[in-house]
């Protein structure tokens, strides 16, 4: 490897101090023209790349973020990831990124790890396994800034940005009910996600308002693998009372499902029908998508809480001023001439 070329070979070479170099180099006004125009000349013949690291060293900074989060294969994070990246990258800030794969051990090492890096600040989604707060709160109590996202974890004070998932589930299953549907299953997700709660709000909610009953059959809750999709579906097919209607924990979770019915020679969106959470981009290629899917702004979600987290880096804003930033759902719907049941 080429030797790395250096303020004081800039300087040795122009017999000048190494500090003349880099007040040159950041056009510093006590500088005369001459002086800087030769600094920053030698500086593009060598090739000269300024030390970033360096830099930040002397604020007192990494000049890196941590990101943690369930899976990236999952488009909504890979958006969320989109998000956090345009900002960063405008502000010259690396982001290092980890997946917890939905596991607490491994959760609990990534936050040890980036707090061992000092990094300049965390974001992060919490697992499905997670169901204490001690490995965050160790992170906060270290006053390392901390956004959390999409998945947030009850009970914790810290900086949010989500979105809200009970009126997403409470738009979807109106939006069933007036279109016919009597019995409206909910494949919701585990018990540890504080949004799975939200969408069951938002489900029982809904149907409360629009008459129909609450039947505990309908209502099947998954570990978020195929395999438990579609084991649950088959229960739901097989009971007395059949859905006609899923609401779905997300996309994937519904595709799954709605395989599970055509095994059973059932006529997806006829004999039962579907909608579900994130809005991923491949349903405009599926012949028959879910009808109907609540979109939750994952590049939105990215970017503030990205913003959030700079901004309290920056001194912007104060770390005890906690900032909570929950956004709209919007239905998008696919299929408004799918026959309606009944």
């Amino acid at each position: 490897m080429k030797d790395v070329i250096t303020i004081k070979q800039i300087a040795r070479q122009l017999n000048v101090s190494p500090s003349t170099v880099s007040r040159a180099l950041q056009n510093h006004p006590r500088i005369s023209a001459h002086t800087r125009d030769a600094v920053h000349a030698l500086a593009d013949q060598l090739k000269y790349l300024p030390s970033t690291t360096a830099r930040n060293l002397q604020r007192g900074r990494t000049g890196v973020i941590g990101m943690v989060l369930p899976e990236i294969r999952e488009n909504f994070f890979s958006e969320v990831i989109n998000g956090v990246e345009e900002l960063a990258f405008e502000h010259h800030v690396t982001v290092a990124l980890y997946q917890s794969h939905d596991r607490f051990d491994r959760e609990k090492q990534i936050l040890k790890v980036l707090a061992s890096n000092r990094v300049d600040g965390v974001l992060l989604s919490v697992a499905k396994e997670t169901q204490q707060n001690h490995h965050i709160q160790e992170v906060l109590d270290r006053q390392i800034p901390l956004v959390l996202f999409d998945r947030i974890p009850a009970n914790l004070a810290a900086h949010q940005v989500e979105c809200n998932i009970e009126k997403g589930a409470y738009e979807a299953t109106k939006w069933l009910a007036r279109r016919g549907h009597q019995r409206i299953a909910l494949l919701n997700g585990p018990y540890t996600l504080v949004a799975s709660e939200e969408r069951y709000r938002g489900y029982i909610t809904a149907l409360v308002e629009e008459g129909l009953p609450v039947e505990n059959a309908l209502i099947k809750r998954i570990d978020l693998t195929a395999q438990d999709t579609v084991l649950k579906m088959q229960q739901l097919l097989t009971s007395n009372t059949r859905p006609d209607a899923v609401l779905a924990f997300n996309d994937y979770v519904a595709l799954d499902a709605m395989q599970v019915c055509r095994n059973h020679g059932l006529v997806v969106n006829q004999d039962i029908s579907f909608v579900s959470f994130a809005n991923l981009p491949l349903n405009t290629y599926l012949e028959h998508p879910p009808l109907a899917s609540v979109e939750q702004h994952p590049y939105k979600i990215g970017f503030m809480a990205a913003e959030i987290l700079l901004n309290v880096i920056n001194g912007k804003i104060a770390p005890e001023n906690l900032q909570k930033v929950t956004l709209e759902p919007e239905l998008v719907v696919r299929d408004t001439d799918a026959p309606e049941a009944g």
